[in-house]
């Protein structure tokens, strides 16, 4: 059985070392990967009737895409632990370039759907990255690499629908597809000459690798802790960003073009993962989760307000990506000191909590919107980072 303890693991592997060129490729790479689980979800309306899928299913391709990633991290990135790092983000890359291409030219709404799963299913090469970068970086300074990496996925994730969006009006909608299929195939190709290689020394089946990703949740409680508050947090991200274009274009008179916008002021927010990384290396991890924790409900309640008006949605969108990418970043500095050895597996549990919880919170998020209307529905989103905070708060002072 695979239990991720050095002590049974194969002689220490030697990383190698990380350039400030290599950090911004990498970070360049997570956000253009991640980018293909959003491109779709501004445009399902102009997608489903030329596919022949109706409006009712027209969801399931946001849906799908979402589920194929959370069954890759569960899956496929735990083979980071076992098998040469490099080759697998190559693989992975040009996979999802091809499934891209497919969906661009495919007709059928049956055979589009499954692509949507495979693409992802093979977009989980940014979660082979970013550990395969904690490996590699000196342990001084490993939070800082963390987070520039991870302020480049943020921005992959808030800017893919603006981009999208501004991408149909000239290519069209199959044009988005062929356009992230190329980009991948790039990618892939630059990778396979300038990644570092990185063979992982533990030896065990794939079999007993999977069944140690359940041990490692069980074995270590700062994983099970971290993958909840940043959960929570990215459900309340996830409905925020559903309901606040609709608010926006039904209430505030916006245009599609200025949601776009209004989407592109919001990524200001990334900044905060550099700066959490600094946090995380002079060691005031668990204030910068306290002040993560205090800003995400803060925001969302000001944006709750009677008779605010977008401007307040605009303060929020900032304040709330600055907390979750903080919590986000200072959550994976501590995940990956538990075992170094484990980091892909761990980094799997961690980010599979993430997008589990971003998937539920746009499940809910329409319906909640139409039952109670933006102010009631901000108030309820505020009620998940506000959960996190007390759990926070409980555990810290179990410890005292």
């Amino acid at each position: 059985m695979l239990t991720g303890n050095p002590a049974v693991a194969a002689p220490a592997e030697q990383p190698a070392s990380l350039s400030g060129l290599m950090v911004a490729f990498l970070a360049f790479c997570c956000g253009a990967v991640v980018a293909n689980l959003y491109y779709a979800q501004p445009i399902v309306e102009l997608i489903a009737p030329q596919i022949g899928l109706s409006s009712a299913n027209a969801s399931l391709i946001v849906s799908l895409t979402q589920f194929g990633y959370a069954l890759g991290l569960l899956l496929l990135v735990p083979l980071a632990d076992l098998m040469e790092n490099r080759r697998l983000v190559v693989g992975f890359t040009l996979a999802a370039s091809v499934t891209l291409l497919c969906a661009g030219l495919t007709h059928s709404p049956s055979l589009f759907l499954l692509l949507s799963l495979l693409i992802g299913l093979t977009s989980v090469a940014v979660q082979i990255l970013v550990p395969l970068a904690a490996h590699l970086a000196p342990e001084a300074s490993r939070g800082r690499v963390v987070g520039n990496i991870m302020s480049g996925l943020l921005l992959g994730i808030l800017l893919s629908r603006p981009l999208s969006s501004l991408l149909v009006e000239v290519f069209g909608w199959r044009g988005v597809f062929y356009s992230a299929a190329a980009l991948m195939a790039v990618i892939a190709l630059i990778t396979a000459v300038a990644l570092p290689r990185r063979v992982p020394t533990h030896k065990a089946t794939y079999v007993a690798l999977i069944g140690s990703v359940f041990a490692l949740a069980g074995r270590f409680p700062v994983l099970r802790q971290r993958s909840l508050y940043q959960g929570l947090l990215f459900a309340s991200f996830s409905l925020f960003w559903t309901l606040a274009p609709i608010e926006l274009m039904r209430h505030h008179g916006f245009s599609q073009a200025q949601v776009a916008i209004f989407a592109l002021v919001g990524a200001v927010g990334a900044i905060a993962a550099p700066i959490a990384g600094r946090l995380a290396d002079a060691g005031h991890g668990r204030r910068g989760t306290l002040v993560a924790l205090l800003l995400a409900p803060l925001s969302l309640l000001i944006a709750a307000l009677p008779g605010s008006g977008y401007v307040w949605l605009v303060v929020c969108a900032v304040l709330l990506d600055f907390a979750v990418q903080l919590n986000m970043v200072l959550g994976q500095r501590e995940v990956y000191a538990l075992d170094p050895h484990s980091r892909a597996r761990l980094n799997a549990v961690y980010m599979t909590s993430i997008f589990v919880g971003g998937a539920l919170g746009s499940l809910i998020a329409s319906p909640l919107y139409e039952h109670f209307g933006w102010n009631l529905s901000a108030v309820a989103v505020a009620v998940l980072p506000a959960l996190a905070l007390a759990l926070f708060l409980g555990q810290k002072a179990d410890r005292s």
